[in-house]
């Protein structure tokens, strides 16, 4: 029997190992909102400050949130200037806002854009200077401001995700802070608070939640762990999108998508997203395109030259999708899974071509170049692209034509 030593067990161990990460406190169901006041209760706090957007505001969550908040004692203040997909100047304005409040809470309401403004702005306020967490010269190391998260949409994950994307108008590209300390304490995902999310937006937050987990299901940094999360997730997305989508008032489906956001969110923060994200960033930043919206479209077209060297994955992705069994000739489930993403275009009713969302065929070698760059994600790709390939992808997607000629017009 060997003698288990120091110097046996070093060698014994892998030379590289998966960490997993994930929130420490998430609580999901039906009218999970009206725990909040408890939750504030324990931390003891005076002041929050209610980070959101104005289509939120508009349909009074905001005054809900506010009124819940004061219901614990606690004297709340709004910051409610997003519109769109966020800024690093509207962060700094958010930040900014947060140090005149002195609060040391910070609650988020809305969709990604609302959350990720909410645990950047958490995470950084504390900080005397912001600019190297900005440029990813340095990385956040602490947060000493209380974060709480309610998403109204599901699909972008935000609520349990170590990262939060802003737009750099000055390079015209998306760009992302990662940091375990913009995971929130505490989410709270109420399916009653997504049932006033409009048909497209529910559809293209939902079709970003699918991209998650197919996307990390594939990743090259994908565990046997990050596989269960995303499973589950495509399971569930593709039996409550399109009621989700076309009855919005239909809880059950919304019950399903709020799990498919959590769960897809879970599987991206450890295995990591790919090419669709590193294709779509370009199109966000210089053309203000929703991230969704872009994801959505550029799925079935990344996946149709990725997709081959995942072909064991693909069979079991189609499996997931309802789409038949294609264990015996996993090389045919390519095909039906990128059908099933290019159909899923006009079943949602989303855009079907680059070109419908206005985008200028010149400009696409400069996307091109610009999502070559994009390292971080295309590195968890299993599918090494250049920017030729990438090229090659884009002018698919602005023409909306698969390979063989299948078009969506």
């Amino acid at each position: 029997m060997m003698t288990l030593t120091v110097k046996n067990i070093n060698r014994a161990l892998p030379t590289t190992y998966s960490n997993f990460l994930s929130i420490e406190n998430l609580r999901l169901g039906l009218d999970s909102v009206y725990s909040l006041p408890e939750e504030l209760k324990k931390l003891r706090v005076k002041k929050a400050v209610i980070i959101s957007d104005k289509g939120i505001e508009r349909v009074g969550m905001v005054q809900h949130v506010l009124e819940l908040v004061e219901s614990a004692g606690v004297q709340a203040t709004t910051f409610t200037e997003i519109e769109g997909e966020p800024t690093f100047t509207l962060l700094k304005r958010a930040i900014g806002f947060m140090k005149e409040v002195e609060s040391k809470v910070i609650i988020g309401i809305g969709g990604g854009s609302a959350l990720d403004v909410a645990k950047a702005t958490a995470a950084l306020a504390d900080k005397e200077y912001i600019a190297p967490y900005l440029s990813g010269e340095e990385t956040i190391s602490s947060r000493s401001i209380k974060c709480i998260l309610l998403p109204t949409t599901s699909g972008t994950g935000s609520e349990v995700t170590m990262n939060a994307i802003f737009g750099d108008e000055e390079q015209e590209i998306k760009r992302g802070i990662v940091s375990k300390y913009l995971l929130p304490d505490l989410a709270i995902i109420d399916p009653y608070l997504t049932r006033s999310c409009p048909p497209r937006v529910t559809a293209a937050s939902g079709v970003d939640a699918f991209t998650h987990a197919i996307e990390s299901y594939v990743s090259v940094n994908a565990t046997p762990l990050t596989k269960m999360y995303a499973e589950k997730a495509m399971k569930l997305f593709s039996s409550n999108i399109t009621k989700a989508v076309h009855n919005g008032q239909n809880i059950e489906s919304r019950i399903g998508m709020s799990w498919v956001s959590v769960l897809a969110g879970v599987s991206l923060a450890n295995a990591g997203v790919g090419a669709v994200h590193a294709l779509a960033y370009p199109l966000g930043g210089k053309y203000h395109i929703e991230h969704g919206i872009a994801n959505a479209l550029l799925l079935p077209f990344v996946f149709e030259k990725v997709g081959r060297t995942c072909t064991e994955e693909m069979a079991e992705v189609a499996m997931y999708l309802e789409l038949g069994d294609y264990t015996t000739r996993p090389h045919d489930a390519l095909k039906a899974v990128v059908h099933y993403l290019y159909d899923l275009l006009t079943t949602l009713e989303l855009p079907t071509s680059l070109a419908e969302l206005g985008i200028k065929e010149d400009d696409l070698p400069v996307l091109a170049e610009q999502a070559s760059q994009i390292d971080r994600l295309l590195v968890n790709t299993p599918y090494q692209l250049n920017e030729k390939s990438i090229l090659e992808i884009y002018r698919k997607a602005f023409q909306g034509v698969l390979k063989g000629g299948e078009t969506l017009c």
